[in-house]
């Protein structure tokens, strides 16, 4: 895992080689909306997508983590199927639900039935390299998301171009980004992690809490604000050192926003000893995120590390997939 998480970097630009080497067939539908479907490793890269691209997206574009889609897809839709398996039983549903609304189909995975039917459907397909976790072929699988959108004219931003600068700006900063990951996982350590951001940057709390779940085998739950200044602020009333917040900030979140992370700290820290902030680095949305997933990435591995667990064993889903397989 250390080694996957280390081309992070490498895996996004192998991506974006393979998404400017694939040729797409033209869609002569008017799209409408957008449905991306995934779950997991798989699914958040939608989950973040939305967001980096919600002042762009000239179309609504909602995320799918279930077996049933939504009554709104039709022949306008274009269905985004991620699955890095080809093989999640959910995506193949709803996969086959898209089929019979008559939605428009593209599909990333590195094989599996997602790649079968892709194929023998003539769908758009991007093939990304097999052999890896899910959660840690995000860097290969997230890049296509932006290749779909753009050929299906949802986007008009050169996505790809904020990618190179993030590759560049990642790759000198590694050093200094393992060094800030160690010192937070030193006050993460042996507690439970509660993770804030702002509402844009909820995909990147989600994967960072995903990571420290599958990682470093540790529970731990995320919210975002303004929307928790309604409801989970009320819940700190107890001190509890168990407890550390870690919260995701950009310099240019909403400065009202900014202020509510400011007051919310000086409410939270009567009740624990440990808030940590980790500032994203980047001119742009795309640029933080990615920051902030791989700063995250390293933090979840080091959690692991201390904790004496094995990284990349998921024993309890296999054990799961296994008696689902006998229904």
């Amino acid at each position: 895992m250390k080694g996957l998480i280390e081309d992070f970097t490498s895996h996004l630009a192998k991506s974006i080689e393979i998404c400017n080497k694939t040729v797409l067939k033209p869609c002569n539908k008017k799209i409408e909306s957008v449905l991306i479907c995934g779950l997991g490793g798989s699914g958040i890269g939608g989950t973040v997508v939305s967001q980096i691209v919600a002042n762009d997206a000239k179309t609504p574009i909602t995320i799918n983590k279930d077996y049933k889609i939504p009554a709104f897809v039709n022949q306008n839709t274009l269905v985004i199927c991620s699955s890095y398996s080809g093989n999640t039983e959910e995506t193949l549903e709803m996969l086959a639900l898209a089929e019979a609304k008559g939605a428009e189909i593209a599909c990333v995975t590195s094989g599996g039935k997602l790649e079968e039917t892709a194929k023998t459907k003539n769908y758009n397909l991007i093939t990304i390299p097999s052999g890896h976790p899910p959660r840690a072929a995000f860097g290969l699988a997230f890049p296509t998301l932006f290749a779909f959108l753009n050929h299906y004219k949802v986007t008009s931003v050169n996505y790809f171009a904020q990618f190179a600068t993030s590759i560049t700006n990642i790759n000198a900063d590694e050093q200094n980004m393992i060094t800030e990951a160690k010192k937070i996982t030193e006050k993460l350590y042996k507690k439970i992690p509660v993770i804030y951001s702002d509402a844009w940057f909820e995909g990147v709390s989600i994967r960072f809490r995903q990571q420290v779940n599958e990682n470093a085998k540790m529970l731990c739950w995320h919210h975002v604000i303004p929307e928790m200044n309604h409801n989970e602020l009320v819940g700190w009333t107890e001190k509890n050192d168990n407890l550390a917040v870690i919260i995701f900030r950009n310099s240019d979140d909403y400065f009202r926003t900014q202020k509510r992370m400011e007051i919310n700290k000086s409410i939270i820290e009567k009740y624990t000893s440990t808030i940590v902030e980790a500032y994203s680095k980047g001119t742009s949305r795309l640029e933080q995120s990615l920051y902030l997933i791989h700063l995250g990435d390293w933090i979840s591995y080091f959690l692991a590390e201390k904790n004496g667990v094995d990284v990349t064993e998921v024993n309890v889903i296999t054990h799961l997939k296994n008696e689902l397989s006998k229904i």
